[in-house]
């Protein structure tokens, strides 16, 4: 019999891994989203009884079933039945059908009805599709957990409430919906890509939104953002292993050895976002030629920072939000024979900005233009405010060695 510690580690694994394909399943099931949510909890709570006899083969095949089947206990015992008569017998358990591929993406578009608010859709999406708790959708957001909390329980409500189908629009349906769900997906890598807690990334978040991002470039082929947004995931994807440095210690791009660099799936993403941006300049596309620009470059020091400054100009007339806006002045820093004092500046006054208020970004930029205008303490100040912002164990450390080695 495997130790109880050992299933914990892989019931936890697995629902890293498998959530949002179980959940998504099972909504399929039920049309109920909190029914769904606690069915597939359920079916995690039983692995961790279940599976000391023994762990099964195809683990996300076992969760689904048993999550479906608490589902379908739950329906009859309901004094519902006469009307969920009619779902039970369109979507009855079979051995093939307990996990179709496109479950997630309906799912997603789902959560990203017209009928919900934005910021709703978001918040939800990324509870339901990837797991995370409130509070890490929370952090996501830049918002506090009981404002996340809110949007999460009025999105589900007004799904029962406006009885919003799950399923994957129809094309003339699918426009209206694709920047939130591009977004969603973008979130989504972004949780993993720079994980909470003490590990850098989490795979199953950034390899769940690259699956999702292939899934929407399927469906709308002829559509350049979902091209963008996939070419701009696998630039980054592309980078992942030179991100740590030998000890595990953070490695900024600027200091990256790019050899460690997948090269194929470097030139896929380079290739995705030309085709792109070629077609259209979204702010995706956009994006995507910002990552063009790094990953192209000789070095660090020979990119083109002056058209990556031109990019997040772009950015700012389609997308006007305080995060690109730093994002410009972060790279406006780096342009040869930039007015620092100026781009302090322009850091200053985004400090405002309500988004950026719990923002660790923000601080840590302004504590390296800070540093390299000389002024030691407030670079160790802007450190200390950046550090105490900042969710991720390897982010802190990174830190905390710029802040030592100014204080030395």
């Amino acid at each position: 019999m495997t130790s109880a510690r050992e299933i914990a580690r892989v019931v936890d694994e697995a629902h890293r891994g498998h959530w949002s394909t179980v959940l998504a399943s099972t909504v399929r099931l039920t049309r109920d989203l909190d029914l769904a949510e606690d069915c597939t909890q359920d079916a995690f709570v039983q692995a961790l009884r279940t599976w000391p006899d023994g762990i099964p083969a195809n683990q996300a095949g076992w969760l689904t079933t048993v999550a479906r089947r608490f589902a379908l206990d739950r329906l009859r015992r309901e004094t519902t039945l006469r009307r969920k008569l009619p779902l039970l017998i369109e979507d009855a358990v079979s051995p093939d059908d307990v996990e179709q591929p496109t479950d997630p993406l309906r799912l997603v578009f789902t959560c990203c009805h017209p009928a919900l608010a934005r910021d709703s859709q978001v918040a939800l999406t990324l509870r339901l599709i990837c797991g995370l708790t409130t509070r890490e959708v929370a952090a996501g957001l830049l918002i506090s957990e009981a404002t996340a909390a809110a949007r999460i329980t009025r999105a589900k409500k007004k799904i029962a409430a406006a009885s919003i189908p799950y399923r994957i629009p129809a094309d003339e349906e699918l426009p209206e919906r694709l920047d939130v769900v591009l977004t969603v997906v973008q979130l989504v890598y972004t949780a993993g890509h720079v994980a909470a807690g003490p590990e850098l990334t989490r795979a199953d978040l950034t390899g769940r939104a690259l699956e999702l991002a292939g899934l929407l470039v399927r469906l709308m082929p002829n559509e350049p953002e979902p091209q963008a947004l996939l070419g701009l995931l696998q630039m980054t994807q592309a980078r992942g292993d030179a991100r740590l440095s030998e000890d595990g210690e953070l490695v900024l791009l600027a200091d990256q050895d790019r050899s460690r660099w997948d090269v194929r799936l470097l030139a896929e993403g380079v290739s995705r976002a030309t085709a792109a941006l070629q077609r259209g300049h979204g702010r995706f596309a956009l994006q995507a030629a910002v990552a063009g620009l790094h990953v192209t470059a000789p070095s660090w020091e020979q990119t083109d920072w002056h058209q990556v400054v031109r990019m997040y100009d772009a950015m700012l007339v389609s997308w006007p939000s305080p995060i690109v806006a730093l994002n410009r002045a972060a790279a406006h820093s780096l342009v040869p024979g930039a007015d620092l004092t100026a781009v302090l500046a322009e850091l200053d006054a985004l400090g405002n900005e309500p988004a950026l208020k719990s923002y660790g970004y923000l601080p840590a930029a302004r504590a390296d233009v800070l540093a390299r205008l000389g002024r030691r303490e407030a670079a160790v100040a802007a450190y200390d405010e950046a550090i105490a912002l900042t969710v991720n164990g390897a982010e802190q450390r990174f830190l905390r060695r710029r802040r030592a080695a100014l204080a030395e």
